[in-house]
């Protein structure tokens, strides 16, 4: 596969390959792009968030943006609102975060906008409140690349989500478009869910109360690997159901991240396939969309330079949508995918 976009490419992009740009003349809360960026993440508890963490600094430095280290909300949307309004009491010229709440983000955003300071979210797009842009994947496509996958390979039969937080419209996103697919295009497949908010705790118990259930199932899609992955396949194993690619009775897995864990087990034949999540792409676009918003531009929607499309959203927040490939067993080695390049 080709690369969207190189990681070690630094400096500004050329703006109007980003759509059509203007200068709106309010660069001054940004003090033309210089001043501290505040970083806010979700949670440190997942191997996707860890490696985003880790790529921040790298991408500030790449981008020439002034960002502060990294504040984690630790799973909690309120104590996000209070870790953006502690950023922004500390003078920062503009603010990247990553909502863990759509609808209650809009405080933070509230906040920020009152003060001047610009917002960036990625991962997750905010249903209303101000950003300059939301950098994200199409996570309609996850759901449907994995109902795509396990149809192909179920002729029928029962197959498990297990959801993301249904406040997040990540987890909304996810949830409806694998149900549709499956509906439509897979009508011999029967749908169980298991809501599990991104908590890995409740997704092994609510998997295993699911299995004593329903011990035919034929395959699982998790919508996070991160948190999902480990507690899993430790239920499958603890009841004798995790047989490898190939072997009798193996239950069909695709995921969502493209963190290392998740090729390891696609080596291993303990899963199928993921769609890899750009962990560096969101920090990468994170920083040059920050810079260019305290620089006082806007975009508008439109293909990219880097292999990505800016759309408007219902809402009329615009949002780039950055590539996000399936990984399977045929291209799980490709040096190129992020979660090839970290330990």
């Amino acid at each position: 596969m080709v690369r969207v976009a190189a990681v070690a490419v630094a400096g500004a992009l050329a703006l109007t390959a980003c759509g059509s740009t203007k200068d709106t003349g309010s660069a001054s809360a940004g003090a033309g792009g210089t001043g501290k960026v505040g970083v806010i993440l979700p949670l440190l508890t997942s191997p996707f968030w860890q490696s985003y963490n880790d790529y921040v600094p790298k991408m500030a430095k790449s981008e020439g943006v002034e960002a502060l280290k990294t504040v984690n909300s630790n799973s909690d949307p309120s104590q996000q609102i209070t870790d953006i309004n502690n950023q922004l009491n500390q003078g920062v010229k503009g603010v990247v975060v990553a909502p863990l709440d759509s609808a209650a983000i809009e405080a933070g955003l509230d906040q920020a906008e009152r003060k001047g300071v610009p917002v960036v979210a990625v991962d997750v797009a905010p249903e209303k409140g101000k950003v300059a842009m939301v950098v994200r994947a199409n996570n309609v496509a996850y759901g449907e690349k994995a109902c795509e996958y396990l149809g192909k390979q179920i002729p029928s039969g029962k197959v498990v989500q297990i959801m993301g937080d249904l406040a997040s419209v990540n987890g909304r996103d996810r949830s409806e478009a694998f149900r549709d697919c499956v509906k439509k295009k897979y009508p011999k497949l029967k749908v169980l869910e298991i809501p599990a908010k991104w908590e890995s705790d409740t997704a092994a118990s609510k998997l295993d109360t699911l299995l004593n259930a329903n011990p035919d199932i034929k395959g699982i899609y998790m919508q996070a690997g991160g948190v999902y992955l480990a507690p899993t396949l430790q239920t499958l194993k603890s009841k004798g159901m995790l047989k490898k690619t190939g072997q009798a009775g193996h239950i069909t897995i695709v995921s969502n991240d493209g963190i290392p864990q998740e090729y390891d087990a696609i080596r291993k034949g303990e899963i199928d396939a993921t769609v890899s999540q750009p962990a560096d792409l969101y920090a990468k676009y994170g920083m040059y969309y920050i810079k260019a918003a305290m620089e006082g531009k806007t975009f508008k929607p439109g293909p990219t330079d880097h292999g990505s499309e800016i759309v408007k959203l219902p809402s009329g927040i615009l949002e780039d949508q950055l590539p996000a490939p399936l990984v399977t067993k045929e291209n799980v080695d490709d040096p190129e995918l992020w979660g090839n390049t970290v330990g």
